[in-house]
C-alpha cells in the first residue's frame, strides 16, 4: 500500500483508488447480498468508530496480520474527524487510505456501513460540535479539488455504497455498526442481511439499513432473540461513546471505540466465538499496544 500523500491530492488517482476498491468490495465471492461471510478459521480484527484518527488506523494496520491471508480486518465510521478545532475536514483521505488497503489485501479488509458515511453519501446533515459535519466534509473536498470536486464526491459516494452492512462468520460472529432500537424491531426487515440494500432501506427514516446504523436503544432480551434467529453468538458494534474503548453491553454484545485516547481494537479467533466477557479480555489499547485489563 502506498503512503504517498501526493496521491490524495490527485483527483484522478483518488477516483481510481476509490472506484477500484468499490469494485473489489462488490466482487468479493464471500459476499452475499449486503453481508460478507467470513470463514470459520483465522483472526478477525474488529475496530470501532475511527473518525479520521489516522494514528490509530496506522496502529491497527500494523497489528492486523494481513499478510496472513486467513486474517481479516473490520473497520467502521472512517470519516468526520472528532477534532472540534474547526480545522478543515480532510477525512476523505482516510477513505482513500482504506481503499488502498482493500486493493492491497482484496477480500480481507471490510469497511462496514455506518451512519456517518451513509449520511455523507445521502447528503443528510449530522450536527456535532462545530456544526454540520456533512457540509464540512464537502467543503474539505472542495478546498483540495476545486473544479474536480464533483467527480471526487461521486467516487466517494460509490465507495460508501459498496460497503457491506454486516460482516459475519460461520462460527457465530457478526459485526455491524449498530442494531435497530428495540421499539423499532416491528419495522425492521431481518432478512436484509441476506439481500442487497434497497433505496427504500436507506432513503426512509425507518428503512432497515437506517435502523441498523442509527440504533442505540437495545435490550438484553432483544439482542439475545436476534442472535438466536440469525445464528449469532457474539455481536460487535460501534456507534456509542465507550469511555474505556470497549465494554460488554450484553452477554452476547460488545461495543467498541477506536477514535479517542482510550480507543481499542479487538482480535477475535474465528475458530471459537466466546461470550462477550471472555472475548473482551483480548482487546488491545491503541495508545499502548497492550491488552486491556478487564
Amino acid at each position: 500500500m502506498t503512503n504517498d500523500k501526493t496521491t490524495y491530492l490527485s483527483p484522478r488517482e483518488v477516483c481510481k483508488t476509490l472506484l477500484g476498491a468499490a469494485d473489489v468490495l462488490f466482487s468479493n465471492k464471500a459476499r452475499s447480498g449486503c453481508t460478507v461471510n467470513l470463514p470459520p478459521t483465522g483472526i478477525c480484527w474488529v475496530s470501532g468508530d475511527l473518525h479520521d484518527n489516522v494514528k490509530h488506523l496506522q496502529t491497527i494496520e500494523k497489528l492486523a496480520c494481513l499478510d496472513t491471508t486467513s486474517d481479516h480486518l473490520v473497520l467502521q465510521e472512517l470519516i468526520h474527524s472528532s477534532d472540534e478545532s474547526g480545522d478543515t475536514d480532510l477525512s476523505y483521505q482516510t477513505l482513500v487510505r482504506v481503499a488502498e488497503l482493500i486493493l492491497a489485501y482484496p477480500n480481507q479488509v471490510h469497511p462496514i456501513l455506518a451512519n456517518h458515511e451513509l449520511s455523507q453519501a445521502m447528503g443528510k446533515p449530522i450536527t456535532k460540535g462545530c456544526g454540520d459535519l456533512v457540509h464540512k466534509f464537502i467543503q474539505g473536498v472542495h478546498s483540495v479539488f476545486d473544479t474536480k470536486s464533483g467527480m471526487v464526491l461521486k467516487a466517494i459516494n460509490a465507495f460508501i455504497f459498496s460497503m457491506p452492512l454486516a460482516v459475519r462468520s460461520q462460527s457465530g460472529l457478526m459485526c455491524t455498526h449498530s442494531l435497530p432500537d428495540e421499539d423499532k424491531m416491528i419495522l425492521f426487515d431481518e432478512n436484509i442481511i441476506n439481500r442487497e440494500v434497497l433505496v427504500s432501506d436507506i432513503d426512509e427514516v425507518f428503512g432497515s439499513a437506517n435502523l441498523v446504523v442509527w440504533g442505540r436503544a437495545h435490550t438484553k432480551k432483544q439482542i439475545k432473540e436476534l442472535g438466536s434467529r440469525w445464528g449469532v453468538k457474539l455481536f460487535c458494534v460501534g456507534h456509542a461513546l465507550v469511555q474505556n474503548g470497549i465494554e460488554v453491553t450484553f452477554p452476547n454484545m460488545l461495543s467498541i471505540n477506536s477514535d479517542h485516547s482510550n480507543g481499542a481494537v479487538l482480535p477475535i479467533n474465528l475458530e471459537q466465538i466466546e461470550t462477550a466477557n471472555k472475548t473482551i479480555t483480548g482487546a488491545i489499547m491503541l495508545s499502548s499496544g497492550l491488552k486491556t485489563k478487564q
